[in-house]
């Protein structure tokens, strides 16, 4: 890309991120997702790092100043200012249950994907004086290491890695991965499911109304148990995004750690993400389609469906099995991904529920080609590097979107997308593409 364009697109990037700031956090769109969600602020984090900083440390300080007192971050932190344009809402979960700090926003009892501690070290990186000057590692890693502390002893499976307890926890709500699960929860809430959502993007675009029924019906089983997670709820996934996301960020903490001169830390995080790594291989991975997959920790069997989220654990490619990463690396080039067509889907084109305008059943999705871009540029392959920053030369032209169709390149959901600004930003500004400076093997 021409400079002077670059130049253009990051100004354009900026200007969504200024447009969703509200001087304490960014709310992902401020007509569909009105408050603020965690693994967003993590990703708007990640871009807003290179050109203001101050603003990405206040937007994960934010987020982590409604932690629970049980150590989950929490998957929204409701702004009570800005109405009933989402649902379900902070009525719905009805106060913080004792969970959320006195005097804090409303918040929701479920969790996302734990990218954050990444996003703080990245955050770090770009500006360590600002950040020293801050304390801001200092304020922020005991808060991440205890929302780790959580997911390890409250949200471990049966096979050592974190269970998910619905599927706005896993981050792609309607994937395949949870259709088997979801069957099993009737359609039956007893919350009326209002869909604010469909005012900002087509019904082809969205989870069906039998969906969130079974949405609804799960987050009330939840909610009802006290949040309490013990309790079966009849929902528990285990995924390959989740698990690589939490070995990632146990070692962005160990370097942390260190830096903070607590090496004894250091260590336990580095070997808290072996733990997830070893898990993943010996759990997960299906060689049949070449990628992981999810675990229903209910049957304890492999939900054998090729998705984005089995790509992933490529940010750990020098740690996983022999080959696994070649394997991935094939997987990915292969028909089913990148090799299929324009931009790289969120569901294998050769998976029989695909859907190229469907929320997480196909759409390219913007953080999940961030993802794998900067897996295959720290292994070298300029070639998928290229293939990858494609989709995000036409974030701009498209009003930045949530997601696109992954073979015509039109926009999908709701537009002016922060974290696909972020992310583009990112992508425009970084210098390498490494996944996190991480502590050798």
């Amino acid at each position: 890309m021409h400079k002077d364009l670059r130049e253009d697109v990051a100004d354009a990037a900026s200007r969504v991120l200024d447009a969703s700031w509200t001087g304490s956090h960014t709310v992902p769109a401020t007509g569909l997702y009105p408050h603020q969600w965690s693994w967003d602020s993590a990703f708007v984090a990640i871009g807003n790092r290179h050109r203001a900083p101050h603003r990405a440390r206040t937007e994960l300080r934010t987020l982590l100043d409604a932690q629970w007192a049980d150590g989950r971050v929490p998957q929204i932190v409701y702004d009570t200012a800005r109405g009933d344009d989402y649902a379900p809402g902070p009525e719905f979960w009805g106060g913080p249950r004792g969970g959320a700090p006195a005097g804090s926003r409303p918040t929701s009892g479920l969790v996302q994907p734990p990218l954050h501690a990444w996003a703080a070290w990245l955050v770090h990186c770009a500006d360590p004086a600002g950040s020293v000057r801050a304390g801001f590692l200092a304020r922020t890693y005991p808060r991440l290491a205890r929302w780790h502390e959580y997911l390890r002893n409250r949200r471990t499976g049966s096979v050592g890695l974190p269970v998910t307890k619905h599927p706005w926890e896993t981050g792609t709500d309607n994937s395949p991965l949870w259709d088997a699960a979801l069957e099993r929860v009737p359609p039956l809430a007893r919350t009326p499911v209002r869909r604010p959502d469909l005012a900002h993007a087509g019904a082809g675009e969205r989870p069906g109304s039998r969906d969130y029924r079974r949405y609804y019906r799960l987050a009330e089983a939840y909610r009802d148990a006290g949040c309490d997670d013990d309790v079966p709820v009849g929902f528990a996934m285990v995924c390959p995004l989740f698990g690589t996301l939490l070995a990632v960020s146990e070692l962005a903490l160990a370097r942390m750690a260190t830096t903070l001169s607590d090496d004894g830390a250091a260590t336990a995080h580095t070997a808290a993400a072996a733990r997830v790594v070893a898990a993943l291989d010996e759990h997960l991975w299906d060689e049949d389609l070449g990628l992981y997959v999810a675990l229903d920790d209910t049957t304890g069997e492999r939900v054998r469906r090729a998705t984005v989220n089995g790509l992933v654990p490529l940010l750990l490619a020098d740690r996983l099995a022999p080959g696994r990463a070649e394997r991935l690396l094939a997987t990915l080039a292969g028909p089913g991904f990148l090799g299929g067509g324009r931009y790289l889907p969120s569901t294998s084109r050769h998976d029989p529920a695909f859907d190229p305008a469907l929320y997480w059943r196909g759409p390219a999705w913007f953080n999940m080609s961030w993802l794998l871009l900067r897996a295959v540029g720290a292994l070298g392959r300029d070639d998928l590097v290229a293939r990858l920053r494609e989709q995000f030369a036409a974030a701009a032209p498209g009003g930045f979107p949530e997601y696109v169709d992954p073979d015509t390149g039109t926009p999908r959901g709701t537009r002016q997308f922060s974290w696909t600004a972020a992310l583009t930003l990112d992508v425009l500004l970084s210098s390498d593409h490494h996944p996190v400076p991480l502590p050798t093997p």
